[in-house]
């Protein structure tokens, strides 16, 4: 089955309101093109999950500096100033968890696992929001698993089958947000006809990606680009 689509077809599976996961770290690995694409269609009150908040013209930090998000589950925003103003006044709701329990929690949403069990936070002020579970003497906390309506991800090449290869450190959390959309749309440097690509060299099997479409190339300046 030949999954290559344009912008154009993907971005008809968006809708206001829906839950958006995306891979990236930064910026680094976020898909450039599927974002503009979102910008353009005017999609708003957006969920986003993901490691952050991007920079505020860098990654998925235009989708908040632009209003269209109205909550993001992520590690931190640090890095993105105008997530922070939005949140202090209250018109962006921030829901942080540490990094490696957040990748957890979207790995077992990939996995088809209910939640992951962690002994992270047990000593944090916010216990009374969090379901205990006692296991070998042992109290954990039970955090449930993340999942969204649809994954965006951005990888250096893929098969026209979905097979995916990452590029360096950009693969970062992309593979298991791959994993974890009911439909997965991946933006690729390059497309090759199935037998391509080395089967040693694939990360993502094309079972979990629904679409690629071809990447425009990123259209923003990286903030060590920048003169001072």
């Amino acid at each position: 089955m030949n999954k290559t689509a344009n912008l154009d077809q993907v971005i008809t599976h968006f809708r206001d309101g829906m839950t958006i996961m995306f891979g990236g770290f930064g910026g680094v690995g976020s898909p450039p093109s599927l974002i503009d694409a979102i910008l353009e269609a005017n999609i708003k009150d957006m969920t986003l999950i993901g490691n952050d908040a991007g920079f505020p013209q860098i990654g998925v930090g235009r989708l908040i500096t632009e209003g269209r998000v109205k909550k993001i589950i992520a590690s931190h925003i640090g890095s993105n100033p105008i997530a922070g103003q939005k949140m202090q006044a209250g018109t962006l709701d921030v829901l942080f968890y540490p990094q490696g329990i957040l990748a957890e929690k979207i790995r077992a949403g990939g996995m088809g696992l209910a939640g992951i069990v962690t002994d992270v936070g047990m000593d944090s002020l916010n216990l009374d929001e969090k379901q205990l579970v006692q296991l070998d003497g042992k109290k954990y906390i039970l955090e449930p698993a993340l999942t969204a309506d649809i994954a965006i991800v951005n990888a250096l090449k893929a098969d026209e089958a979905g097979n995916l290869i990452f590029d360096k450190s950009a693969r970062n959390t992309n593979p298991i947000v791959a994993m974890a959309g009911d439909w997965t749309i991946a933006e690729v440097e390059e497309i090759v006809p199935v037998g391509g690509l080395h089967p040693e060299e694939i990360v993502t099997p094309g079972v979990f990606v629904n679409q690629i479409v071809q990447s425009k190339g990123v259209n923003w300046t990286w903030a060590w680009e920048t003169s001072i």
